[in-house]
Protein backbone atom coordinates (compact mmCIF):
# COMPACT_ATOMS: atom_id res chain seq x y z
CA UNK A 1 0.00 0.00 0.00
CA UNK A 2 0.91 3.43 -1.00
CA UNK A 3 2.12 5.59 2.14
CA UNK A 4 0.17 8.91 1.58
CA UNK A 5 1.37 10.18 5.43
CA UNK A 6 2.30 13.94 6.29
CA UNK A 7 5.57 12.18 7.17
CA UNK A 8 6.64 11.22 3.55
CA UNK A 9 4.69 13.85 1.44
CA UNK A 10 4.11 16.83 3.05
CA UNK A 11 6.90 19.61 1.91
CA UNK A 12 9.75 20.16 5.18
CA UNK A 13 9.20 23.95 4.91
CA UNK A 14 5.38 23.45 5.96
CA UNK A 15 5.64 20.49 8.55
CA UNK A 16 4.94 21.21 11.83
CA UNK A 17 3.98 25.28 10.68
CA UNK A 18 0.35 26.30 12.69
CA UNK A 19 -2.09 28.45 11.00
CA UNK A 20 -1.46 32.40 11.46
CA UNK A 21 -1.74 33.39 15.11
CA UNK A 22 -4.31 36.44 14.05
CA UNK A 23 -5.81 34.23 12.08
CA UNK A 24 -6.45 31.32 14.76
CA UNK A 25 -7.02 33.44 17.78
CA UNK A 26 -10.13 35.19 15.62
CA UNK A 27 -11.45 31.56 14.79
CA UNK A 28 -11.10 30.32 17.92
CA UNK A 29 -12.85 33.61 19.16
CA UNK A 30 -15.66 33.12 17.25
CA UNK A 31 -16.17 29.23 18.44
CA UNK A 32 -16.19 30.21 21.89
CA UNK A 33 -18.80 32.87 21.00
CA UNK A 34 -21.10 30.21 18.93
CA UNK A 35 -20.76 27.75 22.01
CA UNK A 36 -22.31 30.51 24.46
CA UNK A 37 -19.10 31.78 25.57
CA UNK A 38 -18.99 35.67 26.31
CA UNK A 39 -15.59 36.66 24.36
CA UNK A 40 -14.02 39.95 24.04
CA UNK A 41 -12.54 39.87 20.49
CA UNK A 42 -8.76 41.92 20.92
CA UNK A 43 -7.16 38.84 19.00
CA UNK A 44 -7.71 40.31 15.63
CA UNK A 45 -6.45 42.72 13.94
CA UNK A 46 -9.47 43.88 11.74
CA UNK A 47 -10.87 47.61 11.63
CA UNK A 48 -13.73 48.48 13.04
CA UNK A 49 -14.84 50.95 10.87
CA UNK A 50 -16.80 50.57 7.95
CA UNK A 51 -15.72 51.20 4.76
CA UNK A 52 -16.43 54.77 3.55
CA UNK A 53 -19.63 54.70 1.27
CA UNK A 54 -18.23 57.10 -1.03
CA UNK A 55 -16.00 54.10 -1.31
CA UNK A 56 -18.58 51.72 -1.37
CA UNK A 57 -20.49 53.79 -3.61
CA UNK A 58 -18.06 53.04 -5.80
CA UNK A 59 -18.21 49.30 -5.98
CA UNK A 60 -21.70 49.27 -6.90
CA UNK A 61 -20.52 51.03 -9.68
CA UNK A 62 -18.34 48.93 -10.95
CA UNK A 63 -20.06 45.47 -9.43
CA UNK A 64 -20.08 44.41 -13.02
CA UNK A 65 -16.76 44.42 -13.59
CA UNK A 66 -15.95 40.60 -14.89
CA UNK A 67 -13.14 41.11 -17.14
CA UNK A 68 -9.11 39.82 -15.68
CA UNK A 69 -7.70 42.99 -15.38
CA UNK A 70 -3.48 43.31 -15.97
CA UNK A 71 -1.41 41.04 -13.67
CA UNK A 72 0.08 44.91 -12.40
CA UNK A 73 -2.89 46.36 -11.93
CA UNK A 74 -6.33 48.70 -13.17
CA UNK A 75 -3.41 51.63 -14.90
CA UNK A 76 -6.21 54.20 -13.21
CA UNK A 77 -5.64 52.39 -9.43
CA UNK A 78 -1.70 52.12 -10.07
CA UNK A 79 -1.49 55.81 -11.44
CA UNK A 80 -3.71 57.18 -8.46
CA UNK A 81 -1.79 55.09 -6.11
CA UNK A 82 1.31 56.37 -7.12
CA UNK A 83 0.56 60.14 -6.58
CA UNK A 84 -1.01 59.45 -3.22
CA UNK A 85 2.70 58.45 -2.17
CA UNK A 86 4.52 60.82 -4.30
CA UNK A 87 2.66 63.79 -3.23
CA UNK A 88 2.67 62.98 0.67
CA UNK A 89 6.07 62.05 0.46
CA UNK A 90 7.67 64.09 -2.24
CA UNK A 91 9.10 61.46 -4.39
CA UNK A 92 8.62 61.15 -8.31
CA UNK A 93 6.34 58.08 -8.92
CA UNK A 94 4.32 56.76 -11.71
CA UNK A 95 1.75 54.24 -12.46
CA UNK A 96 4.88 52.19 -13.79
CA UNK A 97 6.07 51.55 -10.39
CA UNK A 98 3.41 50.00 -8.62
CA UNK A 99 2.47 46.37 -8.23
CA UNK A 100 -1.55 45.71 -7.25
CA UNK A 101 -2.03 42.56 -5.42
CA UNK A 102 -4.88 40.15 -3.59
CA UNK A 103 -3.62 42.00 -0.09
CA UNK A 104 -0.11 42.94 0.61
CA UNK A 105 0.33 39.73 2.70
CA UNK A 106 0.36 38.16 -0.96
CA UNK A 107 2.36 40.71 -2.23
CA UNK A 108 5.12 39.90 1.08
CA UNK A 109 4.93 36.46 0.34
CA UNK A 110 5.18 36.90 -3.79
CA UNK A 111 8.52 39.85 -2.71
CA UNK A 112 10.17 37.11 -0.63
CA UNK A 113 9.77 34.66 -3.44
CA UNK A 114 11.40 36.93 -6.06
CA UNK A 115 14.37 38.52 -4.09
CA UNK A 116 17.05 36.65 -3.39
CA UNK A 117 18.82 37.05 0.18
CA UNK A 118 18.56 37.60 4.10
CA UNK A 119 15.26 38.52 5.29
CA UNK A 120 15.85 40.87 7.98
CA UNK A 121 13.20 41.72 11.26
CA UNK A 122 13.51 43.67 14.13
CA UNK A 123 11.16 42.02 16.80
CA UNK A 124 8.28 42.36 17.79
CA UNK A 125 6.77 42.13 14.65
CA UNK A 126 3.50 41.27 12.88
CA UNK A 127 3.00 37.18 12.94
CA UNK A 128 3.17 36.65 9.42
CA UNK A 129 6.42 37.76 8.32
CA UNK A 130 8.85 35.30 9.20
CA UNK A 131 6.62 32.25 8.66
CA UNK A 132 6.10 33.47 5.11
CA UNK A 133 10.04 33.09 4.94
CA UNK A 134 10.23 30.02 6.28
CA UNK A 135 7.78 28.25 3.81
CA UNK A 136 9.83 29.82 0.64
CA UNK A 137 12.94 28.93 2.79
CA UNK A 138 14.53 32.26 2.75
CA UNK A 139 17.31 32.96 5.89
CA UNK A 140 15.24 34.46 8.47
CA UNK A 141 17.58 36.82 11.09
CA UNK A 142 15.39 38.65 13.81
CA UNK A 143 16.76 41.44 15.03
CA UNK A 144 15.41 42.25 18.79
CA UNK A 145 14.99 45.28 19.50
CA UNK A 146 14.44 47.21 23.10
CA UNK A 147 11.33 48.12 25.10
CA UNK A 148 13.04 50.84 26.42
CA UNK A 149 13.63 52.46 22.81
CA UNK A 150 9.86 52.02 22.34
CA UNK A 151 10.39 49.10 20.40
CA UNK A 152 11.85 50.34 17.71
CA UNK A 153 14.83 49.73 15.35
CA UNK A 154 17.91 51.67 16.22
CA UNK A 155 20.33 52.70 13.50
CA UNK A 156 23.10 51.10 15.38
CA UNK A 157 21.55 47.45 15.25
CA UNK A 158 20.86 47.45 11.51
CA UNK A 159 24.72 48.89 11.34
CA UNK A 160 25.98 46.12 13.29
CA UNK A 161 24.08 43.18 11.82
CA UNK A 162 24.86 44.52 7.85
CA UNK A 163 28.80 44.96 8.91
CA UNK A 164 28.85 41.18 9.33
CA UNK A 165 28.48 40.71 5.65
CA UNK A 166 28.69 44.02 3.95
CA UNK A 167 27.76 42.77 0.47
CA UNK A 168 25.36 40.53 1.46
CA UNK A 169 21.69 41.18 0.37
CA UNK A 170 19.06 42.14 2.50
CA UNK A 171 15.12 42.75 2.73
CA UNK A 172 14.62 44.81 5.78
CA UNK A 173 10.55 45.10 6.90
CA UNK A 174 10.31 48.10 8.93
CA UNK A 175 6.30 48.70 9.85
CA UNK A 176 5.22 51.72 11.07
CA UNK A 177 3.07 52.52 12.83
CA UNK A 178 3.71 49.21 13.75
CA UNK A 179 1.63 45.63 14.72
CA UNK A 180 1.74 44.73 17.55
CA UNK A 181 3.23 47.91 19.63
CA UNK A 182 1.38 50.72 17.92
CA UNK A 183 4.85 53.02 18.13
CA UNK A 184 6.36 54.63 15.01
CA UNK A 185 9.01 56.53 14.40
CA UNK A 186 10.40 60.04 14.00
CA UNK A 187 11.78 61.94 11.36
CA UNK A 188 15.27 62.13 12.80
CA UNK A 189 14.93 58.00 13.29
CA UNK A 190 13.74 57.57 10.04
CA UNK A 191 17.02 59.77 8.30
CA UNK A 192 19.46 57.98 10.19
CA UNK A 193 17.88 54.19 9.34
CA UNK A 194 18.27 55.47 5.57
CA UNK A 195 21.47 56.10 5.84
CA UNK A 196 22.43 52.62 7.00
CA UNK A 197 20.44 51.21 4.39
CA UNK A 198 21.99 53.10 1.79
CA UNK A 199 25.65 52.65 3.13
CA UNK A 200 24.88 49.05 2.77
CA UNK A 201 22.44 48.73 -0.19
CA UNK A 202 19.68 47.32 1.78
CA UNK A 203 16.34 46.90 0.08
CA UNK A 204 13.62 48.26 2.49
CA UNK A 205 10.33 47.40 2.35
CA UNK A 206 8.33 49.65 4.62
CA UNK A 207 5.33 48.04 5.84
CA UNK A 208 2.92 51.29 5.89
CA UNK A 209 -0.30 49.79 6.08
CA UNK A 210 -1.57 51.72 9.28
CA UNK A 211 0.01 54.99 7.77
CA UNK A 212 -3.34 57.01 7.12
CA UNK A 213 -4.16 55.91 10.83
CA UNK A 214 -1.07 57.47 12.76
CA UNK A 215 -3.10 59.35 15.38
CA UNK A 216 -2.17 63.12 14.77
CA UNK A 217 -2.12 62.25 10.51
CA UNK A 218 1.98 62.86 10.66
CA UNK A 219 3.04 59.83 9.10
CA UNK A 220 6.36 60.20 7.30
CA UNK A 221 8.04 57.27 4.65
CA UNK A 222 11.30 56.39 4.96
CA UNK A 223 10.85 56.40 1.20
CA UNK A 224 11.03 60.16 1.77
CA UNK A 225 14.99 59.55 3.00
CA UNK A 226 15.85 56.38 1.33
CA UNK A 227 13.69 56.83 -2.23
CA UNK A 228 15.90 54.83 -4.52
CA UNK A 229 15.81 51.68 -1.86
CA UNK A 230 12.39 51.57 -0.49
CA UNK A 231 9.51 49.74 -1.39
CA UNK A 232 6.00 51.12 0.24
CA UNK A 233 3.52 48.70 1.01
CA UNK A 234 0.19 49.34 1.60
CA UNK A 235 -3.58 48.87 0.96
CA UNK A 236 -7.29 49.32 1.95
CA UNK A 237 -7.73 46.61 5.05
CA UNK A 238 -6.94 48.89 7.57
CA UNK A 239 -7.46 52.56 7.09
CA UNK A 240 -10.54 51.88 4.97
CA UNK A 241 -12.01 49.15 6.99
CA UNK A 242 -11.82 46.68 3.80
CA UNK A 243 -9.65 43.90 5.14
CA UNK A 244 -11.84 41.27 2.92
CA UNK A 245 -11.67 43.21 0.44
CA UNK A 246 -8.50 41.81 0.11
CA UNK A 247 -6.15 44.55 -1.93
CA UNK A 248 -2.68 45.91 -1.38
CA UNK A 249 -0.18 48.06 -2.89
CA UNK A 250 3.74 47.91 -3.80
CA UNK A 251 5.32 51.11 -4.75
CA UNK A 252 8.49 50.34 -6.13
CA UNK A 253 11.67 53.01 -6.91
CA UNK A 254 12.39 53.35 -10.73
CA UNK A 255 15.50 51.30 -10.06
CA UNK A 256 13.95 47.77 -9.27
CA UNK A 257 11.52 47.36 -11.94
CA UNK A 258 13.61 44.14 -12.46
CA UNK A 259 11.92 43.45 -8.82
CA UNK A 260 8.42 44.15 -10.03
CA UNK A 261 8.93 42.56 -12.95
CA UNK A 262 9.66 39.48 -11.30
CA UNK A 263 6.80 39.70 -8.85
CA UNK A 264 4.61 40.61 -11.62
CA UNK A 265 5.50 37.18 -13.45
CA UNK A 266 4.73 34.97 -10.41
CA UNK A 267 1.67 36.77 -9.93
CA UNK A 268 0.63 35.68 -13.40
CA UNK A 269 1.45 32.29 -12.86
CA UNK A 270 -0.70 32.29 -9.08
CA UNK A 271 -3.61 34.82 -8.60
CA UNK A 272 -3.70 36.31 -12.53
CA UNK A 273 -5.36 39.63 -11.05
CA UNK A 274 -6.91 41.18 -8.39
CA UNK A 275 -10.83 41.53 -8.37
CA UNK A 276 -11.86 44.15 -11.04
CA UNK A 277 -14.70 45.76 -8.90
CA UNK A 278 -12.70 45.90 -5.66
CA UNK A 279 -9.60 48.20 -8.11
CA UNK A 280 -12.25 50.15 -9.52
CA UNK A 281 -13.91 50.79 -6.39
CA UNK A 282 -9.65 51.40 -4.38
CA UNK A 283 -9.03 54.46 -6.78
CA UNK A 284 -12.05 56.49 -5.19
CA UNK A 285 -10.06 55.62 -1.67
CA UNK A 286 -6.72 56.65 -2.98
CA UNK A 287 -8.10 59.71 -4.96
CA UNK A 288 -9.23 60.80 -1.83
CA UNK A 289 -12.47 63.32 -0.98
CA UNK A 290 -13.83 65.43 1.65
CA UNK A 291 -15.68 62.35 2.75
CA UNK A 292 -12.52 60.27 2.88
CA UNK A 293 -10.90 62.95 5.03
CA UNK A 294 -13.73 63.24 7.65
CA UNK A 295 -13.18 59.34 8.06
CA UNK A 296 -9.92 59.44 8.50
CA UNK A 297 -9.97 62.75 11.16
CA UNK A 298 -12.80 61.08 13.14
CA UNK A 299 -11.16 57.14 13.05
CA UNK A 300 -7.89 58.47 14.19
CA UNK A 301 -9.96 60.56 17.34
CA UNK A 302 -11.81 57.72 18.56
CA UNK A 303 -8.08 55.27 18.48
CA UNK A 304 -5.95 58.24 19.85
CA UNK A 305 -8.90 58.69 22.53
CA UNK A 306 -9.08 54.72 22.84
CA UNK A 307 -5.49 53.69 22.78
CA UNK A 308 -4.18 57.04 24.70
CA UNK A 309 -6.89 55.44 28.17
CA UNK A 310 -6.21 51.83 27.84
CA UNK A 311 -2.56 52.95 28.08
CA UNK A 312 -2.88 55.16 31.03
CA UNK A 313 -5.50 52.49 32.55
CA UNK A 314 -2.45 50.18 32.38
CA UNK A 315 0.19 52.12 33.85
CA UNK A 316 -2.16 52.58 36.90
CA UNK A 317 -2.08 49.16 37.34
CA UNK A 318 1.81 48.97 37.44
CA UNK A 319 2.09 47.58 33.76
CA UNK A 320 4.09 49.16 31.49
CA UNK A 321 2.81 50.35 28.63
CA UNK A 322 3.83 53.17 26.11
CA UNK A 323 0.71 55.30 24.13
CA UNK A 324 0.10 54.59 20.81
CA UNK A 325 1.40 56.63 18.14
CA UNK A 326 -1.11 55.04 15.81
CA UNK A 327 -3.09 51.90 14.64
CA UNK A 328 -5.21 49.96 17.12
CA UNK A 329 -2.71 47.77 19.09
CA UNK A 330 -0.88 47.92 22.29
CA UNK A 331 2.17 45.80 23.23
CA UNK A 332 1.67 46.05 27.35
CA UNK A 333 4.44 44.31 29.67
CA UNK A 334 3.21 42.41 32.94
CA UNK A 335 7.10 41.77 33.61
CA UNK A 336 6.01 43.84 37.30
CA UNK A 337 3.50 41.09 38.38
CA UNK A 338 5.56 38.05 37.39
CA UNK A 339 5.98 36.99 41.19
CA UNK A 340 1.66 37.16 41.61
CA UNK A 341 1.54 35.19 38.30
CA UNK A 342 3.80 32.42 39.05
CA UNK A 343 1.83 32.08 42.53
CA UNK A 344 -1.51 30.80 39.72
CA UNK A 345 1.07 28.84 38.18
CA UNK A 346 1.56 31.30 34.88
CA UNK A 347 5.08 31.49 33.68
CA UNK A 348 5.09 32.37 30.64
CA UNK A 349 2.89 34.29 27.96
CA UNK A 350 1.32 31.92 26.74
CA UNK A 351 -0.36 30.46 29.46
CA UNK A 352 -0.69 34.03 30.56
CA UNK A 353 -2.85 34.43 27.38
CA UNK A 354 -4.38 31.20 27.91
CA UNK A 355 -5.76 31.93 31.29
CA UNK A 356 -6.81 35.17 30.26
CA UNK A 357 -9.40 33.42 27.89
CA UNK A 358 -10.24 30.88 30.62
CA UNK A 359 -10.97 33.12 33.19
CA UNK A 360 -11.88 36.50 31.39
CA UNK A 361 -13.19 35.45 28.04
CA UNK A 362 -10.51 38.51 27.27
CA UNK A 363 -8.78 36.92 23.48
CA UNK A 364 -5.21 38.59 23.06
CA UNK A 365 -2.26 36.78 21.93
CA UNK A 366 1.20 36.23 23.45
CA UNK A 367 4.45 38.76 22.91
CA UNK A 368 6.25 35.16 21.53
CA UNK A 369 3.78 34.91 18.46
CA UNK A 370 5.46 38.27 17.02
CA UNK A 371 8.80 36.77 18.03
CA UNK A 372 9.46 37.51 21.82
CA UNK A 373 10.92 35.28 24.08
CA UNK A 374 7.94 33.06 25.80
CA UNK A 375 9.62 34.38 29.40
CA UNK A 376 9.10 37.77 28.39
CA UNK A 377 5.49 38.77 29.60
CA UNK A 378 4.35 40.49 26.79
CA UNK A 379 0.97 40.36 25.42
CA UNK A 380 -0.54 41.61 21.86
CA UNK A 381 -4.12 43.08 21.94
CA UNK A 382 -6.16 44.77 19.32
CA UNK A 383 -8.54 47.29 20.73
CA UNK A 384 -11.26 46.97 18.21
CA UNK A 385 -13.70 45.20 20.00
CA UNK A 386 -16.18 47.71 19.34
CA UNK A 387 -19.31 49.42 17.02
CA UNK A 388 -17.23 51.50 14.78
CA UNK A 389 -20.00 52.73 12.93
CA UNK A 390 -21.69 54.46 16.09
CA UNK A 391 -18.23 55.69 17.51
CA UNK A 392 -18.01 57.57 14.16
CA UNK A 393 -21.13 59.08 14.15
CA UNK A 394 -20.84 59.75 17.38
CA UNK A 395 -17.05 61.32 17.31
CA UNK A 396 -18.36 63.58 14.25
CA UNK A 397 -21.24 65.78 16.48
CA UNK A 398 -18.64 66.23 18.69
CA UNK A 399 -16.54 69.52 18.89
CA UNK A 400 -13.98 68.14 16.02
CA UNK A 401 -10.81 70.43 18.00
CA UNK A 402 -11.32 68.69 21.22
CA UNK A 403 -10.19 65.52 22.04
CA UNK A 404 -12.62 62.68 23.36
CA UNK A 405 -12.66 62.11 26.79
CA UNK A 406 -13.23 58.89 29.20
CA UNK A 407 -16.51 59.32 29.11
CA UNK A 408 -16.97 59.04 25.02
CA UNK A 409 -14.75 55.89 25.23
CA UNK A 410 -16.80 54.21 28.26
CA UNK A 411 -20.28 54.88 26.21
CA UNK A 412 -19.08 53.85 22.62
CA UNK A 413 -16.36 51.38 23.14
CA UNK A 414 -17.77 49.58 26.11
CA UNK A 415 -16.44 46.16 25.06
CA UNK A 416 -13.23 47.24 24.71
CA UNK A 417 -13.11 48.72 28.15
CA UNK A 418 -15.12 46.11 30.08
CA UNK A 419 -12.17 43.91 28.65
CA UNK A 420 -9.42 45.93 30.47
CA UNK A 421 -11.30 46.31 33.39
CA UNK A 422 -11.75 42.71 33.61
CA UNK A 423 -7.64 41.92 32.75
CA UNK A 424 -6.63 44.41 35.48
CA UNK A 425 -9.09 43.07 37.91
CA UNK A 426 -8.05 38.98 36.93
CA UNK A 427 -4.40 40.44 37.52
CA UNK A 428 -4.93 42.06 40.62
CA UNK A 429 -7.57 39.33 41.86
Amino acid sequence: MVDFSPSVQLNLNLRGLPNSATVSINERSNALIKSGRQVFKLGLGQSPFPVPEYVVARLREHAHEKDYLPVRGLPALREVVANYHAQRESISRTGEDVLIGPGSKELMFLIQLAFYGDLVIPTPAWVSYAPQAQIIGRRVRLMTTRESDGWRLRPDALEEVCREDADRPRLVILNYPANPTGGSFADGELQELAEVARRYKVVMLSDEIYGELHHRGEHVSIARYYPEGTIISSGLSKWCGAGGWRLGTFLFPPNMHWLLGAMASAASETFTSTSAPIQYAAVAAFEGAPEIEAYLDQSRRILRALGGWIAARFRAADVRCETPDGAFYLFPNFESHADRLAERGIHDSPTMCERLLEDTGVAVLPGSDFGRSTKEFTLRLAYVDFDGTKALAAAGAVDHQGELDEGFVRQYCPRVCDAIDGVIEWLEG
